[in-house]
Formats: C-alpha cells, structure tokens, sequence
C-alpha cells in the first residue's frame, strides 16, 4: 500500500502546489544508524540502557587515586571491549 505524505498534500510557503511524492504506508522499518534525530545513541539508551549484558573480564585498572576500580570486559557480540565500575559488576556462575 502506499500513500501521499500530509506534507506534499499541503501548499508550500509560497502558495505553490508541489508534486506529489508517493510514500510507503506508514509502517515502515529502518537500521538505527540511519536515524538523524534523535541520534541513534538515544535511541538505543531508551530500547535498551536497561539491558544486561555478560562477559568475561579481561582487565581490571589499578584505581590508584580513584575512589573504585574498573574492569574491562569482553562481551560477546561487541567489537570492543566494555570498561565498567566494579561496583555495578555482578558475579555470575556457570556450574
């Protein structure tokens, strides 16, 4: 199905009737990096900043002066590796 956006119905500023543009229906599906705005960073926090994610930790800093330390983790799926807080870290065993 396809239809004519309410945009291409309407006159634009100058009173000038424009040629009408077809449209897909308006269901539609895209890839998140095509989005302009909001970026495609806040969409995926709104679809997913809750998510938990697992892995395996590969380094942890020296938190020296800091107040806590960090580990960086392999997760499955992401091309590098993710650098979190101990503290937010939840042991997870595989028996």
């Amino acid at each position: 199905m396809w239809a004519i956006s309410q945009q291409d119905r309407d006159d634009d500023e100058n009173g000038l009737r424009r040629e009408p543009k077809v449209v897909p229906s308006p269901w539609v599906q895209f890839r998140i990096d095509d989005a302009y705005v909001p970026e495609p960073a806040q969409i995926l926090m709104e679809l997913h900043g809750k998510d938990v994610l697992q892995g395996k930790i590969i380094g942890v800093s020296d938190s020296g002066a800091q107040e806590e330390a960090f580990a960086v983790v392999e997760v499955e799926g992401l091309s590098r590796p993710v650098v979190v807080a101990m503290k937010h870290l939840k042991e997870i065993s595989y028996e």
